[in-house]
Parts: C-alpha cells; structure tokens; sequence
C-alpha cells in the first residue's frame, strides 16, 4: 500500500471539501491515486455529506406553527452554517417539511427517524441529501410542542427577525369569552414580544430551582465582600446587615429572570407582567394565567469555533 502522506490528504481535502477521515480513506482505497481518490470521494455523495458533520452550523431558522384551533403549537430549530444557504428555497422548504413531521411527533419522539414530511424517507435521510447538495452541514437541532391544559386555553407564537428567534407561549382565560376578549389576546401576543426581548428563564419563582438560586447567592455573596473590602473601613457596611442586602440582591435577580417579575416592556410605565396580568384579569372577568413557554434563539450555546486545517490534517495522518 502506497504511504499516504499529510500533504496528499490536504491536497484532497482542498479539492473536494470532504472531511479528513474520508480523504485518508480515499486515497487508501486509491492506492495514493490522488485523481483517482477525487473520483472514489465524489462518488461517495452520502459519505461526503456526513464528514460535513463536523462543521459548526450556527446560521439557518427558527420557526413555529400553531393549530386553526389555537391549542396546539411546535417549534423547531434547524441550522446550517451560513446565511446564504439558509435564505435558500432548499434551506427553506426542508425546514417546511422538518415543521410539519414534527407536527405529528409525539413529544420524546426521534424526529430524526421519523417520516419527512409527504415522503417516505427519514427526516434525517433528507437532511444528508440536502447537505451533500448545498455543501453545508444541516442540524435539525431541537423541536418542541406547547399544548393547553385548561378548557379555555391558547397558544401563541411569535418569530423575531424572520428566525433569529421564535417563542410559543401557553396561556389560558378564565372563560370562553375571555378567550377571544382583544383584552386577552393582545395581552398574550405582548407576553410573546415580552418573551423574545428579555428572555426569561421561568413562568415564576417557583420554577427557579433551589441550586440556582443558591449558586446565585453565592455569587453575589463574594462580590459584595469585594466591594466592602475595596472601601475604607468607615464606609463599609455592618457584617449584620449583609444577609438582608444579599437578600435584596437575590429577590432583584429572581424579578429578572422570570416572567412575571420583569417589569413588562411592551407599555413602558404598566409595572410588572404581574401587574398587567392583574390588570386584564379584571377586564375579562377571571384570572388569567401565563402557564408555559418555550423560546428558541438561532444557534444559542454553540460554539464557532475556527478550523486549524494544519492541525487537523496532523492528527488524522499520525504527524
């Protein structure tokens, strides 16, 4: 078997775009052939399409449908690695079809595995075609579905941004009336901007676990003891009353991060969501309640990380 060097695995990777793993195979079964090796990768269109797996996909959309009936809703998240390809028809109609198979995903599903929509081929089958053909790694990387629970319950969904974030949001009315009250409904599509723009961990305080809160704690804790330290000794605050202002700055820290406790931005001036929601109970004549809600942002906790071609073609040879 001819040597395969890290110059001739470059040399492939160059010409074709395939991963490293692949170009070394290639060239194996090539017996070092390089144009041969070209051949072996670009007959090869699925093994192609899967070394593309490697490549941060960070770009793509986020988009949401919900039910005529307004009880159900799904989001999903599908990426690809840049603007160009996710403005594309193809981009766009596999996320169509992504959106409607996982319409009728029961929650826990493998979407991956499940039936591409008005085709008999896996969702992920269809996104190895669609990589292969725009060159670009595709991710289907999460979905989700909000139901009501309550007799007079109703989703909303809200998209920022043509993608870059999209939100479902469960709420329900005290009543059938109250369902349909414009009181109502534009206090729930408000909530759903409300959602996009401050993200918000949590519905209320109670979802807000106890190790966050103590980690939290924790944090602040040491940073006042910072900021004491840095003052001179007259102007320090007494040791006795530190818990009650790390207190303040817990409580501050939990209106923050949940729903209810942020003041509302849609009417600067309203107070809190609380508040508002207070407000439009007594309009429509029950209470209403904000119960559930998801918020997708394009690529959130991914990591772009930058390729060293170098490094990698030396780890792959041995060199």
């Amino acid at each position: 078997m001819a040597d395969i060097t890290a110059s001739m695995v470059k040399e492939l990777r160059e010409r074709t775009q395939a991963g490293m793993s692949d170009c070394k195979a290639a060239l194996v079964e090539a017996s070092g052939d390089m144009e041969k090796a070209v051949e072996v990768i670009l007959k090869k269109g699925i093994v192609k399409a899967a070394a593309r797996a490697g490549r941060v996909a960070t770009e793509g959309e986020v988009r949401t449908s919900v039910s005529a009936s307004g009880t159900h809703g799904t989001i999903v998240e599908v990426n690809c690695q840049t603007d160009f390809v996710a403005r594309g028809d193809a981009f766009k109609s596999f996320v169509h079809g992504v959106l409607e198979s996982a319409k009728t995903l029961q929650k826990g599903g493998d979407l991956g595995a499940h039936k591409f929509h008005g085709s008999d081929k896996t969702v992920d089958l269809v996104r190895q075609e669609l990589t292969s053909k725009t060159g670009e790694n595709t991710v289907v990387r999460r979905w989700a579905h909000v139901e009501t629970h309550g007799t007079h319950g109703l989703v909303h969904s809200y998209v920022h941004m043509g993608g870059k974030i999209g939100v479902l949001i469960e709420a329900d009315a005290p009543n059938a009336a109250g369902r349909t009250n414009p009181d109502f409904t534009s206090f729930v599509e408000g909530v759903a901007l409300q959602i996009c723009s401050m993200n918000p961990r949590a519905v209320r305080r109670e979802e807000i676990s106890k190790g966050e809160v103590d980690k939290q704690r924790e944090i602040f804790t040491a940073q006042f003891k910072e900021e004491q330290a840095a003052l001179p000794k007259e102007k320090q605050k007494p040791e006795a009353i530190w818990g009650k202002i790390i207190d303040g700055k817990v409580n501050k820290w939990l209106d923050e991060v949940t729903l209810l406790g942020q003041d509302y931005v849609v009417e600067a001036g309203k107070g809190t969501v609380e508040a508002v929601r207070k407000e439009v109970s007594s309009k429509v004549g029950g209470e209403v309640k904000l119960l559930s809600f998801v918020r997708f942002e394009l690529g959130e906790g991914i990591e772009k990380k930058s390729e060293d071609l170098a490094a990698e073609v030396a780890k792959m040879t041995g060199g």
